[in-house]
């Protein structure tokens, strides 16, 4: 499948140290994928980073060809959304 980055969700990439690669990575292999509302989709996985474990979630607009990543972030708190 094919995604495209919106402006939002590279800066926010940025700013959180996410490389485009570890995003390509997720959407290519989610771990799991949570319908999220109409039209989008939350694409998670455990990365490990630094020596420390993340879930990477990347919110994706699943109405858009190619799908649109809208955001992306880790979090450390996996008990949270696994």
């Amino acid at each position: 499948m094919e995604f495209e980055l919106s402006r939002h969700a590279i800066e926010q990439m940025t700013l959180r140290g996410i490389s485009v690669k570890v995003v390509h990575e997720v959407l290519n292999n989610p771990d799991k994928i949570i319908p999220d509302g109409i039209g989008q989709v939350i694409y998670q996985a455990i990365v490990i980073q630094a020596d420390k474990t993340y879930l990477i979630r990347i919110f994706v607009n699943s109405e858009k060809t190619p799908n649109l990543v809208k955001t992306v972030y880790r979090t450390s708190k996996l008990s949270k959304y696994t």
